[in-house]
């Protein structure tokens, strides 16, 4: 846990592979921590192909920008190709996904360019309408992060960092939050330039509950329950690694925790006391929050980066990142594609969500044309050869993206 009763002992790289939630890790690194972590290899692999859909999508929104004419130069790509991590250059990383993008060149401005296939729009268009008919959903989802906000109000930029992940439409400041004034306002931020928004009513929050909730009655329910009964009420769901080995102390230290008393989500926050029992409290109460937040996203899965920006808002005093690697039975954290991304373990089961929804449906159709690659092709596309990629350069940049 990110609350450390430091030992004086020497740090073994191996250390995190039997962790301890209340005697905590030893002195080390941050970087020592993640690297220690128990790997999973089913995320593991989703990641291997996921960061490169995260690299079409970014391509997506800039072709998308421009709606009269929604194309791209390669030129205009390639010098933005380090900031999206097109190690080979955008010629090569656009035509190892012919179903995606179409390669052109572009008369009237004498350069090559690109723009989406009909089968790449249509899953963008889509996405787009199953998310308008969500929105009361996205409304719901908004005024809960405002509600585990200890002022109930997050910076605006926060929003956007995120907007993606909630299934916010492009547009949302107009379409969720101006045509809902009874539950969002746009207040002025501190710093010039900057905006706040706030949540309009104070008792909205004491009436959500914590989706943590549904799995507690649904396992109290089952005849063959795992938890004890009268601890419930404070247990998370976990589920481990493949191959990672559970001590008889490890395992009772996780059962002290579960049975652990913690202020949920959604509850006032109260006077923070700093013995024993309530820095442990708080703890929990972080993870307690992590949970729902991840609950609260499309894909349940967040890049760490993002979340962090809500820390204060939410009054964690904790390092998110080490927050997440202290439970590896509810999170598991994956460093591909050169950020980190955490996944909440009880929603997937092999790499897939085991309650999916339409927006996340729609995303995985775009994923299924990433994973294609370019099978399905009969012949190689002559225009996308005039930009000057080879059959080498693709088996080069499969092996290095």
């Amino acid at each position: 846990m990110a609350i450390r009763i430091v030992k004086r002992l020497t740090f073994k790289p191996s250390i995190t592979n039997s962790p301890s939630l209340l005697l905590l890790r030893s002195k080390t690194t941050s970087s020592q921590y993640v690297s220690s972590r128990v790997r999973d290899p089913t995320f593991e692999k989703f990641m291997d192909n996921y960061k490169n859909l995260l690299k079409v999508v970014a391509i997506e929104d800039l072709i998308l920008a421009n709606p009269k004419n929604p194309s791209i130069s390669i030129d205009f790509l390639n010098r933005l190709a380090q900031k999206l991590h097109l190690n080979r250059g955008a010629a090569a990383f656009l035509r190892r996904y012919p179903h995606i993008f179409d390669v052109f060149y572009d008369h009237s401005n004498s350069q090559p360019s690109c723009n989406l296939t009909p089968a790449a729009i249509q899953i963008t268009r889509l996405e787009s309408a199953v998310i308008d008919a969500s929105l009361p959903l996205v409304v719901d989802r908004l005024v809960r992060i405002l509600s585990m906000s200890v002022s109930k109000s997050v910076p605006l930029r926060a929003i956007f960092k995120i907007w993606r992940e909630l299934g916010l439409p492009d547009n949302f400041e107009d379409t969720v939050i101006l045509k809902n004034p009874n539950y969002f306002q746009l207040l002025d931020g501190n710093e010039p330039n900057t905006h706040v928004l706030k949540l309009v009513g104070s008792d909205l929050s004491s009436n959500l509950t914590a989706c943590v909730e549904n799995w507690r009655v649904l396992e109290c329910c089952r005849e063959d329950c795992s938890v004890d009964r009268t601890e419930i009420q404070y247990s998370f769901k976990h589920g481990y690694p493949p191959g990672m080995k559970l001590k008889k102390n490890f395992r009772a230290k996780v059962k002290e925790w579960q049975s652990l008393a913690y202020i949920g989500p959604y509850e006032e926050m109260r006077e923070k006391k700093r013995s024993k029992s309530g820095i442990m409290g708080l703890e929990k109460r972080a993870v307690g929050i992590v949970h729902e937040f991840l609950s609260l996203t499309v894909e349940k899965m967040v890049e760490v980066e993002k979340i962090s920006h809500f820390r204060n808002c939410f009054g964690i005093d904790l390092n998110i990142r080490d927050l997440f690697l202290d439970h590896p039975g509810m999170f598991y954290l994956s460093t591909k594609g050169k950020r980190h991304t955490v996944f909440l373990r009880e929603a997937y089961e092999r790499g897939c969500l085991i309650d999916s929804n339409p927006v996340y449906d729609a995303r995985r159709k775009l994923l299924d044309l990433v994973l294609m690659g370019r099978r399905g092709l009969l012949a190689v596309d002559s225009k996308s050869k005039s930009v000057g990629c080879t059959d080498d350069d693709i088996l080069e940049v499969e092996a290095d993206d």
